[in-house]
């Protein structure tokens, strides 16, 4: 099931079935992404740049985005 997070400027479509877990979102925003936590995207915890740069480092594209 794919699971959207929105901050009001921007939303991030998270497709599990396509992540390989490379772990890049992870290790490059730990502070937005932590799979320990539920929900585990937080996408309050970094500016849409910020975000938008690091979705754009996806491997397999499990994550994307769109802008409001």
């Amino acid at each position: 099931m794919d699971k959207e997070y929105s901050n009001g400027e921007i939303t991030i479509k998270w497709q599990p079935k396509k992540c390989v877990h490379a772990a890049v979102c992870v290790g490059t925003l730990p502070k937005v992404y932590n799979p320990k936590a539920s929900p585990w995207i937080a996408i309050e915890n970094a500016t849409t740049e910020e975000l938008k740069a690091q979705i754009s480092k996806c491997p397999s594209g499990a994550l994307s985005y769109y802008e409001q």
